[in-house]
């Protein structure tokens, strides 16, 4: 669909980009900024799948993207930390700005928390979940990359433990927004993911829920699952802010790896404390 926007998130569209935001974070504009891109014709890499590095010209592209982008939610691109992703669940704390050789952070990472005016959280995806987290109350902000492999590992709960450990957050008052990603209707697995994500979940009980059988294929919930975890570690079903929005389903303004193929592109996902 064109039209992005539903009662979660606004779709925004300027002359040289698109965003979406979700309407509960912008109730804080004076505290955070944020925006998840819109847009194929984008693309926020800064290293090739392989993690080689990109040739000057397309990395100087991808890093004007990020420029343009942060410019338009009125955030400093020079404080821009980018969690360099190896699908773990590994969550950093970036208590000062450091200016690397690149915009991704040095130590592998899928997450990064921060409670520090001016630094930009940055995370990248093509059908992954990305979620924004805000604590109102100790203006405390975080952003995650939750794969399948970081799903299994549980790194969205993770994140609000160290938040949690870290920063004195109480789970009840922090909001977690779900960023578009592939949704059950499109991630079919094989026999081999579906088993690892039973054995793993398993302890939850209604597994029929989030892994589905359907003319012998076999699809994950991987939303729903970061859902349970979350709310296991405290956080109120209220404060859960899902775009619904699928990325294979909108694969003509979303980023996503299993319509692009090999030579896919990344959206991005900032969020920053003003």
């Amino acid at each position: 669909m064109d039209n992005l926007n539903n009662n979660i998130v606004t779709h925004i569209k300027k002359e040289n980009i698109e965003y979406l935001q979700f309407n509960r974070l912008n109730k804080h504009s004076d505290i955070i900024s944020h925006a998840y891109a819109v847009g194929i014709d984008k693309n926020y890499r800064t290293f090739k799948a392989n993690r080689e590095p990109l040739s000057k010209i397309v990395y100087e592209n991808n890093l004007n993207n990020y420029k343009v982008l942060c410019e338009n939610i009125e955030l400093d691109f020079r404080n821009l930390v980018k969690a360099n992703q190896a699908h773990t669940d590994n969550v950093l704390c970036i208590d000062e700005f450091e200016k690397f050789d690149t915009i991704d952070t040095q130590n592998q990472s899928d997450g990064l928390i921060t409670n520090k005016k001016g630094i930009i959280l940055a995370t990248t995806n093509a059908d992954c979940i990305l979620l924004l987290f805000f604590d109102p109350i100790k203006r405390v902000i975080a952003n995650t990359h939750s794969g399948w492999k970081g799903t299994l590992q549980e790194i969205s709960g993770k994140t609000v433990n160290k938040m949690t450990e870290n920063y004195g957050c109480n789970p009840k008052d922090i909001i977690v927004c779900i960023c578009p990603s592939i949704r059950k209707c499109h991630f079919e697995v094989g026999e081999d993911v579906k088993d690892m994500f039973y054995r793993q979940f398993k302890k939850l009980g209604n597994i029929d829920e989030f892994i589905i059988k359907d003319n012998e294929k076999y699809y994950i919930d991987t939303v729903l699952i970061n859902k349970i975890v979350l709310r296991q570690t405290g956080i109120l079903e209220r404060n859960i802010e899902d775009s619904e929005i699928c990325s294979v389903c909108n694969k003509e303004k979303i980023h996503s790896f299993r319509t692009e193929g090999e030579n896919y592109g990344l959206a991005t996902a900032l969020i920053g404390l003003q």
